[in-house]
């Protein structure tokens, strides 16, 4: 099973959101549903940017060191970087 630590783009307001998830596409459906508190009142969400981990915990890590970067523009720089 592979994990992923995703970054969502709000297309309604600018905000970046960055999570991890066992399942892509559903996690992005649940959020663009209102079903997580975090994101909800910024629906529409969009997958900007991923990677994938062979663990979960591989993936937690990459999502907390993301979370520590407070600079949206940092951030930016990396999904521009990365593809």
């Amino acid at each position: 099973m592979a994990y992923f630590t995703y970054i969502l783009n709000s297309k309604m307001k600018e905000r970046l959101y960055i999570g991890h998830t066992s399942v892509l596409d559903k996690r992005l459906k649940l959020h663009n549903e209102g079903h997580s508190i975090s994101t909800k009142a910024f629906i529409l969400w969009e997958i900007i940017y991923f990677e994938e981990f062979e663990t979960k915990s591989e993936a937690m890590k990459r999502e907390y060191a993301l979370k520590r970067i407070k600079n949206k523009q940092t951030i930016y720089k990396i999904v521009i970087e990365k593809k």
